[in-house]
């Protein structure tokens, strides 16, 4: 019997549990420049002209994390989340 593909799930999904793992270590040159391992690139399907954003999480006024996230994805995430408020605010 042939099973159904399913859609990989994301980790801002909700779903799942434990998506996220030390992938690679990279380093920065003397120009602040840092390059993405193919096998992470290959990985996360970024392409060359992809965007992506980086987002910064602070504790007790230190940056303690950075977050890569393509760009495209980030828009539909955020789509999807203000999408339902404006329509209820614009039915209200």
């Amino acid at each position: 019997m042939a099973t159904k593909k399913e859609k990989p799930l994301s980790c801002f999904s909700g779903a799942g549990t434990g998506c996220c793992q030390v992938e690679a270590m990279v380093s920065v040159d003397e120009k602040g420049q840092m390059v993405l391992p193919k096998t992470i690139r290959e990985k996360a399907n970024i392409q060359p002209g992809d965007k992506l954003v980086l987002i910064g999480w602070e504790r007790e006024g230190q940056m303690c994390c950075i977050t890569m996230v393509k760009a495209e994805s980030l828009a539909g995430m955020v789509k999807g989340m203000l999408g339902p408020m404006m329509k209820d605010i614009m039915t209200s």
